[in-house]
């Protein structure tokens, strides 16, 4: 019975092991699939969001193909996606498993210290929350109570080379030091407060809503709190969670606002930046948020692609994701709280070459050639236009409708200086490109000198693009003359 009895257990541990494997090969199998559908998706997703959309109602195919990125994404996550499919822990919950070393946790937030200091009284505590504690007005030791001689932090090289040295030992990077201490800390309070509002990101509306609106707030009134999202692999997926589970975006457009919202601060930390830019469908999730939503929503998905944009690769990605095209519209549709947001996302979109020619194919210089004729917004619209000019098709684009007499109205009128040598820039490269709108330069100055005037008293950039406009206009009058 005895021998039996082991064969069985050995029999089991076999199946178990088979079982193992096969689950094992299964989800392996799951997840290439998985990867090459999440792949065919988001090129899905770019490639409808770079086609020229000139009819007036829009399909409903792009936010479908989202959510169908979205439930993929999820799905690998269900299938822990790294080498042991096992859910990498957060670095507290690493900390939390780990027999710290008393000497290695600050006497404050009883965490271990990431940039240990010396206190006027000898005592190590890590610099966010000893800085902390004398902002608020304390003038003693938190540990001994004893008045400080004075309030200035010496940095203790010693633990924190034994700290690194033990957290090396343990196979756990120490996260580098707090780089702006005022943007405050967070404790392993806050992130245990924070992941219980994502938990209940994935629960009911009511619960969503609430959780959603909290964490708008807490990103926006403590900094500290957007560094979070940088830590934790799980904390952006769970955050656009409810995006996905509400069919389309807009579907509830207060939940919609308040994760969008979120999204915008977060996008405020340097850190985030690229963290963020680089999810697959984050920016897919901006660009149609410009489209449907509460204004407020559109406004701040516009910003969140202009902060963004800070990255020159982010530039990139925004550009070819096809933000362009519903900025643009954004920035027609006139209203005063998302026009700024937007032609700012076009301002910083278009420093890279290859969006000028998307914003250009997009419709943006009717658009912003008709606001600042209108007197909307000229001086950020005067210098979108300035970059735009250098593409061919812009400069013909601007010829044709009348840009010509605009410009010089304002050269003529306008008492910024910048807006004048943006005007005169503009003016040279229509020239350029066609003699025939000399004939209106030609008039301007015989009636106002409006061109020499400007090569006299410009800015240094708009004297020399006045002077060679000048040379033209003689040249070609001499031209004539010879004819």
């Amino acid at each position: 019975m005895a021998k039996r009895g082991f064969m069985g257990g050995f029999d089991d541990q076999v199946s178990d092991k088979a079982t193992t494997t096969t689950t094992n090969n299964n989800n392996s199998e799951k997840i290439r699939e998985l990867k090459k559908e999440l792949e065919r998706l988001i090129m899905e997703i770019i490639e409808d969001n770079q086609q020229d959309n000139d009819g007036l109602i829009e399909s409903n195919d792009g936010v479908i193909t989202i959510n169908k990125a979205i439930h993929a994404l999820i799905a690998l996550k269900d299938l822990n996606l790294n080498n042991n499919n096992k859910k990498k822990p957060s670095l507290s919950s690493l900390f939390d498993q780990l027999d710290i070393p008393d000497e290695f946790r600050c006497p404050i937030s009883k965490e271990i210290m990431k940039d240990p200091v010396v206190l006027a009284t000898g005592q190590t505590y890590d610099r966010p929350f000893i800085y902390k504690w004398l902002k608020d007005g304390h003038r003693t030791c938190p540990q001994t109570q004893q008045v400080l001689s004075h309030t200035v932090l010496t940095p203790n090289h010693l633990v924190r080379e034994l700290i690194a040295q033990w957290c090396k030992d343990h196979g756990i990077q120490l996260p580098p030091p707090v780089k702006d201490l005022d943007d405050g800390v967070i404790t392993d309070a806050d992130r245990h407060h924070l992941n219980s509002l994502l938990d209940k990101l994935s629960s009911t509306l009511s619960e969503q809503k609430q959780a959603a609106r909290e964490i708008r707030l807490l990103t926006k009134r403590m900094p500290s709190f957007r560094s979070f999202f940088g830590e934790s692999n799980d904390a952006i997926p769970q955050l656009i969670n409810p995006l996905s589970l509400s069919g389309k975006p807009d579907d509830h457009p207060d939940l919609q606002e308040d994760l969008i919202t979120v999204i915008l601060n977060l996008s405020i930390h340097d850190n985030n930046k690229q963290l963020i830019g680089e999810h697959p469908l984050i920016i897919p999730l901006l660009i149609e948020s410009l489209r449907r939503g509460t204004i407020d929503t559109r406004s701040n998905a516009a910003a969140a692609l202009f902060t963004l944009s800070a990255l020159d690769s982010n530039k990139v990605l925004i550009g070819k994701s096809g933000a362009l095209k519903p900025l643009i519209d954004l920035l027609d549709e006139g209203h005063p709280l998302a026009m700024k947001d937007a032609a700012s996302a076009i301002f910083n979109l278009c420093v890279v070459v290859e969006n000028r020619g998307r914003a250009v194919r997009d419709g943006a210089i009717r658009v912003i050639l008709k606001k600042i004729m209108d007197g909307i917004l000229v001086d950020e619209l005067l210098s979108i236009l300035a970059i735009l000019a250098t593409h061919q098709m812009a400069v013909e684009e601007l010829g044709e409708l009348g840009a010509v007499n605009c410009l010089l109205v304002i050269i003529r009128g306008s008492t910024c200086e910048r807006n004048k040598e943006n005007c005169i820039a503009i003016l040279y490269l229509i020239c350029i490109n066609n003699r025939t709108k000399l004939k209106e330069v030609r008039e301007e100055e015989k009636a106002y000198c409006t061109i020499s005037k400007l090569s006299e008293h410009g800015t240094s950039r708009a004297k020399r693009k006045a002077n060679s406009l000048l040379d033209r206009l003689y040249r070609g009058i001499n031209l004539t003359h010879t004819a």
